[in-house]
C-alpha cells in the first residue's frame, strides 16, 4: 500500500484538484489528455483502464472516445474515496466502472486490459526507481500482449535554461497558488516537491524498456515540460 500520507493528501485536495492543475497550467493539462487520449484509442481494444484516475478527466476522454461502442468497457481505479466520488458526478461517467483499489496490487488477472492510461500521477509512483519499477510492472501484467500504456506527466525540458525556469515557475507558483486554492498546505507543498524531480522522457522511456515494454514512443509537449509516453507491451 502507498504511503497514507499521500492518501491523506489528496483527501485534502479533491475539491480543488482539477481548478488548480488547470490555473497552473494555463488550462494546457486539458488539451494534452486530448492528446493523449487520441494517442491511445488509435489501438483501442475493448476495455480500458483508467489507473490513479483521481477527479476521473482521463476516463471522462476515455468515455466520450468510445462514444456509444457497446464493445468497448472503460475502468477507472484509484485509492482516494474523495476523489472518485467526484469522479462519480461527472457527466458522462454512468458507464464507466469504478474501482477503488491501490495500483500496488491490482485487483485485475493478468492480460486484461487493451489499454491502460495514467495521467498526472506517475510522479506519486516515484519514491523511488525500484518502487516506480513495480508499479510499473503491474501495469504491464494486466496489459494484453499487444496492449498499450499511455502516461501523460510532468518532464524535464532539455534546455538547461527552460528547465530552470521551469523548475522556478513550480518553486514561486505551485505551492501558493495550490495553498490558496485547496487550504491544503502538505498538499501542494509535496505537489511541488514531486514535479522538479520526476525524469526527463528519454529516462522514463528506459525505465518502460526496462520494465518489459516492447516499444516506446515518446512525444515532448511545450518546451518538454511534459511528455507523453505510449508503450506496446
Amino acid at each position: 500500500m502507498r504511503n497514507k500520507g499521500i492518501q491523506k493528501i489528496y483527501q485534502e485536495v479533491a475539491s480543488s484538484y482539477e481548478l488548480v492543475n488547470h490555473v497552473l497550467t494555463f488550462g494546457l493539462d486539458i488539451h494534452w489528455r486530448h492528446k493523449a487520449v487520441r494517442e491511445a484509442v488509435k489501438h483501442a481494444g475493448s476495455r480500458w483502464l483508467d489507473v490513479c484516475s483521481g477527479t476521473g478527466e482521463l476516463a471522462q476522454k476515455f468515455a466520450k472516445a468510445a462514444g456509444t461502442h457497446t464493445s468497448v468497457s472503460v475502468y477507472a481505479l484509484d485509492f482516494s474515496y474523495p476523489m472518485l466520488r467526484r469522479a462519480k458526478s461527472k457527466k458522462g461517467l454512468a458507464n464507466v466502472k469504478f474501482t477503488l483499489a491501490d495500483v500496488s496490487l491490482l485487483p485485475f488477472p493478468d492480460n486484461t486490459f487493451d489499454l491502460i492510461g495514467i495521467s498526472f500521477a506517475t510522479r506519486n509512483l516515484n519514491p523511488s526507481q525500484e518502487a516506480l519499477l513495480r508499479y510499473l510492472k503491474e501495469f504491464h501484467r494486466i496489459l494484453k500482449p499487444g496492449g498499450v500504456f499511455i502516461n501523460l506527466e510532468t518532464s524535464q525540458p532539455r534546455l538547461k535554461f527552460i528547465r530552470r525556469l521551469f523548475h522556478l515557475y513550480v518553486k514561486i507558483m505551485v505551492y501558493p497558488i495550490g495553498k490558496l486554492f485547496s487550504g491544503s498546505e502538505s498538499g501542494y507543498r509535496y505537489l511541488s516537491y514531486t514535479i522538479p524531480r520526476f525524469y526527463n522522457s528519454q529516462d522514463f522511456t528506459d525505465l518502460l524498456k526496462k520494465t518489459g515494454f516492447q516499444t516506446v514512443r515518446e512525444k515532448k509537449m511545450f518546451l518538454g515540460v511534459a511528455a507523453i509516453h505510449k508503450a506496446f507491451k
